[in-house]
């Protein structure tokens, strides 16, 4: 299949373009800049410069692929409804194209805004509903598009997707730690996080993009519940500073954005995604991760 891949240049996307190229998928990636168009071409993908704020070009290469991975998001934390509404009109635009044409539409999302208590299954529905809301309801808008002729399929990303060259979540603890001198956990680091290699997160956006039946919500999670104290011992250790705890009410001033994050239980169950696309994550773990120098070396 000829693949329409966005955020092909990032931490995933990146990872998704390999394992799509090696298992035979010819690749069309969308990035901005003249680097990371080289660095996509010279993997053998094809590349469209563009971004999320041009629907037209969005639909029309997205009306001629086999198939659509969207992966991007633009991550503007100055203005998040603006981020949503870019969000939505990007989704329906690469819907349009594809709409009637029963390929697939796989699109990624995480796991805040969930009901706490228990970790996420694959049957709840996403609670962000409408274009107000988080991703501006992306996720809900891309799984009704099946009344549409569309194999849409969602997949949810553990908090932390790791490996080396990670430049997300427990990459901005791992500075935060360097900078303040100690590797804190949030109260009493009882919060829990999934955890999933980048590189299982990966084949499992291949698996579903080549065979999950539409309306499918995958759980990108190999490990379901760390403690954040446990990820802050081991970047204490690999790091050799004290573990200490932070006030929750210092969370912001320590850690920076990721404090938002890192005090929150994000967990979920992957039983029913292994179960349906014979998935097995291979990858190490992310406390193996840390201290074999994922993020220090």
């Amino acid at each position: 299949m000829r693949i329409f891949v966005t955020g092909s240049a990032g931490w995933i996307g990146s990872a998704t373009v390999q394992e799509l190229l090696q298992s035979g998928h010819a690749v069309v990636g969308l990035v901005r800049s003249d680097e990371t168009a080289a660095r996509l071409a010279a993997t053998g993908a094809e590349v469209f410069r563009g971004d999320l704020d041009d629907p037209d070009g969005l639909r029309r290469v997205a009306a001629g692929a086999d198939g659509v991975v969207h992966l991007a998001n633009k991550h503007d934390w100055a203005d998040p409804k603006g981020n949503d509404r870019t969000e939505r009109l990007a989704v329906q635009a690469m819907l349009d194209g594809l709409a009637g044409s029963n390929k697939p539409f796989v699109i990624a999302n995480g796991l805040s805004g969930f009901p706490k208590g228990r970790p996420v299954q694959e049957t709840d529905a996403s609670p962000a509903v409408g274009p107000d809301a988080d991703r501006g309801g992306s996720e809900n808008l891309a799984l009704a598009s099946a009344s549409r002729g569309i194999r849409s399929i969602a997949v949810r990303f553990a908090p932390s997707v790791h490996g080396r060259k990670d430049w997300g979540f427990v990459n901005w603890l791992t500075a935060a730690a360097r900078k303040q001198g100690v590797s804190g956990y949030i109260g009493e680091g009882s919060a829990l996080w999934s955890a999933v290699h980048v590189t299982d997160a990966a084949r499992l956006i291949r698996l579903g993009l080549e065979s999950a039946p539409a309306g499918t919500r995958m759980h990108a999670v190999a490990e379901q519940a760390l403690s954040t104290k446990s990820i802050a011992e081991a970047i204490g250790t690999v790091l050799r500073l004290p573990v200490r705890s932070i006030d929750p009410t210092q969370a912001a001033a320590h850690f920076g954005v990721v404090g938002h994050f890192f005090g929150q239980t994000l967990t979920a169950e992957s039983r029913r995604t292994r179960e349906l696309l014979s998935w097995q994550p291979t990858g190490p773990g992310l406390i193996e991760d840390i201290l074999a120098g994922a993020y220090t070396d």
